[in-house]
This record gives structure tokens, C-alpha cells and sequence, in this order.
């Protein structure tokens, strides 16, 4: 167990990593979008190129922070039930959440998602709006996101096995 909980150790590493990083993606994303909305109300004019810059910006905020969040147990939940769980009711539910309904719609999302990432870059598929940016690297954050997201979710898996065995969590 302690070989696996040095690797929980690690992925959480990883994706507080990721996750401070992706702190800074939303300033920039607010730069991005105060500067469009200028552009847009005091020019009359705009850019597709912006416009798309800022979605991506979201788009990798939301896909690549999602892991780190899970890891700070910030996901919304419903606590009407699970506050009167003992720990370890808790960690059964998560555990049986995490491999019955997280973990299949990752490995959905991640096998079907290398695909349309994979043949959007064979293409070198862009925007069909005028100015816009080039698709497949946009289309790859969803990949690369809940990639981490399923790291996340074996290391939260690991923790909560360790919780129910009574073994003590490397942090």
C-alpha cells in the first residue's frame, strides 16, 4: 500500500502543479476577454482569431483544472446524506462513484477523444470562421484534460482504499 500511495503522492503533485498553472490561465483569460470587449465597443470591429484565443483559454481552465479540483475536493456534491456517513461510508461511495460512473465516462472520453483530436491534427483542421485558429490543439486539451482527471481519480481511489484499511496517507 505504500508503493501505491507514494504514486497517489506523485499524481497529486502533478496536478496541484498543473492546477496553480492553470490559475494564471484565468487572468490572461480576462485579459483576453476585457480586451475584446474593449476592441468590440470602443472600434466597432473584431477578431475571430480573439474571440477564439478566449474560448480555448476557457476551454483548457475548465478541462485541465478539473483534476486539481477533484484532488481539493471542490467538486460539487450533494452533502444532505454524506455528512452523517462515517469516513468511511464516504470512501465507499466515492469509490464505488469513482469506478462505476467516473472512470467509464473518462475512458469514453479520453479513447474517443484521441480520435477526434488525432484526425482533426491529420487534417490540420482549423476554424471555419474567417481568422480563426487551428482546431486540433484545442480538440487535444479535452485528451490531455481528462487524462488527468482519470490520474486524479486512481490516486483519490488509492487514498480512499488506504482510508478503509486504516493506513496512513503520504502527503
Amino acid at each position: 500500500m505504500n508503493t501505491l500511495l507514494g504514486i497517489s503522492n506523485r499524481i497529486d503533485w502533478l496536478n496541484t502543479k498543473v492546477g496553480v498553472a492553470v490559475g494564471w490561465l484565468i487572468l490572461i483569460t480576462t485579459v483576453v476577454s476585457a480586451y475584446n470587449a474593449v476592441v468590440r465597443k470602443a472600434f466597432d470591429t473584431s477578431s475571430n482569431g480573439m474571440l477564439e484565443i478566449q474560448w480555448y483559454l476557457f476551454g483548457a481552465v475548465f478541462l485541465l483544472g478539473a483534476a486539481y479540483t477533484l484532488q481539493q475536493n471542490a467538486h460539487v456534491r450533494i452533502d444532505l446524506l454524506s455528512n452523517r456517513f462515517t469516513e468511511k461510508t464516504r470512501a465507499w461511495v466515492d469509490i464505488v462513484g469513482h469506478v462505476f460512473f467516473t472512470l467509464p465516462l473518462i475512458g469514453f472520453v479520453v479513447v474517443h477523444g484521441w480520435d477526434f483530436a488525432y484526425q482533426s491534427f491529420l487534417i490540420n483542421e482549423y476554424s471555419a470562421d474567417s481568422g480563426g485558429l487551428i482546431r486540433w490543439p484545442a480538440k487535444a486539451l479535452i485528451v490531455l484534460g481528462f487524462t488527468l482527471l482519470g490520474m486524479q481519480v486512481f490516486s483519490e481511489l488509492i487514498k480512499k482504499f488506504a482510508t478503509l484499511f486504516n493506513t496512513q496517507t503520504v502527503q
